[in-house]
């Protein structure tokens, strides 16, 4: 089993690109893990979401919604400036939905419009004929 680990910094109302795809879609990836802190925490109050979608976001927003097909990842840091760490920190993977294109990274603080770090781990897949079909066909019909 290979691993990719990818990370970043994500400003308010960011969206930052994980490129994965290839050519044949023969790769096919699953997320394994999804961590994300401020910055600067306990510096001050912070509200972030942050999720991970299958496909390009044009509005970036602080709504999770569970029913979208293209949401692979969502999750939420309160960060209290007077106790100086995270107060709480929920991730929620849907660690069964297996991709081969690129993912994007959304950030939305709802307090004072700092920035988040993300980790994100996949576990890489090596995908059959079949199999890279039904990823691709996936894809495909969450682009329309």
């Amino acid at each position: 089993m290979t691993i990719k680990t990818f990370r970043g910094l994500i400003v308010d109302g960011g969206q930052d690109t994980i490129v994965l795809h290839t050519n044949n879609g023969s790769q096919g990836y699953r997320i394994t893990k999804f961590e994300i802190i401020p910055e600067k925490p306990g510096a001050t109050d912070h509200r972030f979401v942050v999720k991970i979608y299958k496909t390009q976001q044009t509005v970036i927003d602080a709504e999770i919604n569970f029913s979208n097909q293209v949401l692979l990842a969502a999750g939420d840091v309160s960060d209290n400036a007077a106790s100086h760490y995270p107060t709480s920190t929920h991730g929620i993977i849907f660690d069964q939905e297996i991709f081969n294109q690129d993912i994007y990274v959304t950030a939305k603080d709802l307090d004072t419009g700092e920035s988040i770090n993300y980790y994100i781990e996949l576990e890489q897949i090596k995908l059959d004929l079949n199999e890279n079909t039904v990823a691709t066909l996936k894809d495909i019909r969450n682009l329309s």
